[in-house]
């Protein structure tokens, strides 16, 4: 083993394990965590461990019926984390090109580096509401293309992709006999408009065996029940079925106490579908009064979702983060884990009362910082 394969980790998940926590955290994306006592859940509901299996069935009947697709395109992972591992491990061999949204959520790029792929980059533009130009993506593909991969609603920016733009990149990667990665695990908190989720769209363009789109997501940012850890991938069953023999590799089998929990909580999904709705609908209205008072942010404002990607107008922006923290106890990610240093995400998706009062502190900053800025041009003879 080379020192390079000895050193590969994820930089932005070292931070959110050890850095972003604070008095105030804007940086944590999902939704505040269901608490014990609002789960509807009885001791006698759980078992500690069940026979070896390839899923647990109640649960993939779940996913299965939650997403609309056969149980034999369904793969339970360890939340959308490891279900991305999978579905890149499925179909990268090292050397494969692979497509890749810039900006992107760091894990994404981490996970295709780590497998060895050749990266190209597709980008997606602040000047253009972070959309992206299938017109790009045609010039960018080639016959070596195994895959694409993108997030919808994207992270950092909460831009969703339209249905006829996936339609068109599904065409693409299916005529170079390649697959897209679609992580939609911020797609639901679309609620009740519509969203173009990719997976029946695939069904349109091939037959069900030969689907193009693998879609990952979980219960975990939409519904805050992070620690079930219940995510899952949709592909075609020749490609579902790889996936399980795959994890064989990495978990083998799951926390069956977890698995449980998590067909309870796919029994129960409408009670916490709407406890996301009401909590997001408030912290909308805060955050957008927020931004609509700042000349010194720029900002694209997605239809839907947890997160923001403001653009910081004027200074240096690690600066800026470094007072943020340290002298008002409130974090943001850093925009540099998502390649675009000039940017920081908030997260929107806590409590309303902790919400109000992280923003009272980011804006008290961004007053003292944009009061230094004549100093500090002066001093740099600017």
């Amino acid at each position: 083993m080379s020192g390079s394969e000895r050193t590969k980790r994820s930089a932005y998940m070292e931070w959110a394990k050890t850095r972003s926590h604070a008095r105030f955290n804007l940086a944590t994306s999902g939704l505040v965590s269901v608490p014990l006592s609002a789960f509807p859940v009885r001791l006698e509901d759980l078992e500690i461990t069940a026979p070896g299996a390839y899923g647990y069935e109640p649960l993939r009947q779940r996913l299965a019926h939650h997403s609309g697709v056969p149980e034999e395109c369904v793969v339970a992972a360890t939340g959308t984390s490891m279900a991305n591992h999978l579905a890149m491990a499925a179909v990268l061999d090292p050397g494969d090109e692979v497509l890749i949204e810039q900006p992107v959520y760091g894990p994404l790029l981490d996970v295709a580096e780590y497998l060895g792929a050749r990266v190209k980059r597709i980008p997606r533009r602040f000047e253009a509401g972070f959309g992206l130009d299938a017109a790009e993506i045609a010039k960018a593909i080639t016959s070596e293309t195994r895959l694409i991969v993108l997030s919808n609603l994207h992270n950092p920016s909460g831009a969703l992709i339209p249905a006829t733009t996936l339609r068109e990149i599904g065409e693409m990667a299916h005529r170079v006999g390649g697959h897209v990665l679609v992580d939609e695990v911020y797609l639901e908190m679309l609620f009740d408009r519509g969203a173009p989720f990719c997976f029946p769209i695939g069904q349109t363009i091939a037959a069900a065996t030969d689907n193009p789109f693998i879609v990952t997501s979980s219960l975990t940012k939409v519904y805050g029940l992070s620690g079930l850890r219940c995510g899952w991938v949709l592909a075609s069953p020749a490609l579902a079925k790889r996936m399980w023999l795959l994890n064989d590799l990495y978990g083998a089998v799951a926390a069956h106490a977890a698995e449980r929990m998590s067909v309870i909580a796919f029994d129960h999904l409408a009670q916490f579908r709407e406890r996301a709705r009401s909590l997001l609908a408030t912290n909308r209205t805060v955050v957008d009064g927020f931004l609509d008072s700042r000349r010194d942010l720029e900002c694209f404002r997605p239809p839907a979702g947890t997160v923001f990607f403001p653009r910081l107008a004027h200074g240096d922006p690690e600066a800026f983060i470094r007072l943020l923290r340290e002298k008002y106890e409130t974090t943001v990610v850093p925009g540099t884990f998502f390649e675009m240093p000039q940017h920081f995400r908030i997260g929107i998706g806590g409590d309303t009362r902790g919400l109000r009062a992280g923003l009272e502190r980011l804006g008290a900053a961004l007053d003292e910082f944009l009061k230094r800025q004549p100093a500090e041009l002066s001093r740099r003879g600017r």
